[in-house]
């Protein structure tokens, strides 16, 4: 498995990775199809996040004064987070400045930039490996659906967003300290008081449909089995 997801990761990293200055990257998601019902936003809510998150690219991706910079960008219910690298202090503020006053309907500015050389290649591939080990991580959980966390990795520092409780914010985070080479795991939930109940809701109803599914399958079987039984006491009598 570690084998394969290394393999995967150095497959996508050219992918992920822009030659362009400022290199900007979204949040890998290696696997993840967002789709309407299980996702906790609205239709609404996920496309205006994906906007956002092409805005905010759109805004430093032409920038000379942040030509030097590497970084990435994470959206969730309007919240942006920004980590990567960046020149110098003037550097970060400016990157704050230009953010606050150009990405429109953004309600919240999350700037995890350092002040440093950008990264290499390596360092951003271990990265993307990184969150791949996570997202294998979430999916093989059963406390949380794994589209309600959404994951970034810099630096070997793991970022993680999305609506969920309290639960299901420490099992996240406990399953993401499992990777191999994380530094820290830093939390930037929108914590909920308990489960959407239409969520339960449509959960137990996928629960009683699976049951009874089961009962027919076994009905069924019980049946066909006495129909061989059937079969075989006739074709005895015949024989006889």
């Amino acid at each position: 498995m570690k084998k394969l997801i290394f393999l995967l990761a150095l497959l996508i990293t050219p992918l992920l990775l822009s030659s362009c200055s400022p290199v900007i990257q979204g949040a890998t998601a290696v696997g993840a199809i967002v789709s309407a019902g299980i996702d906790r936003r609205s239709a609404g809510e996920i496309l205006d996040d994906q906007t956002l998150n092409m805005q905010v690219g759109e805004v430093v991706r032409d920038d000379q004064l942040l030509e030097n910079a590497h970084l990435k960008f994470m959206v969730y219910n309007k919240a942006v987070l920004v980590a990567g690298e960046v020149s110098s202090e003037e550097a970060k503020t400016y990157l704050t400045k230009q953010l606050k006053q150009n990405a429109l309907n953004m309600k919240q500015l999350i700037n995890e930039a350092t002040v440093m050389p950008s990264i290499g290649y390596f360092s951003r591939t271990k990265d993307n490996i990184i969150t791949l080990q996570i997202e294998t991580l979430f999916q093989n959980q059963e406390v949380f659906h794994p589209i309600h966390v959404k994951v970034m990795t810099e630096r070997q520092i793991v970022y993680l967003m999305g609506s969920v409780t309290k639960r299901e914010a420490e099992h996240a985070t406990n399953q993401a300290a499992k990777a191999k080479n994380v530094v820290k795991v830093v939390k930037l939930f929108d914590y909920l008081s308990a489960r959407p109940a239409e969520e339960i809701k449509k959960e137990n109803q996928n629960k009683d449909e699976a049951e009874r599914k089961e009962v027919l399958e076994a009905k069924k079987a019980e049946l066909e089995a006495a129909q061989k039984e059937l079969q075989k006491q006739l074709d005895e009598l015949y024989t006889n």
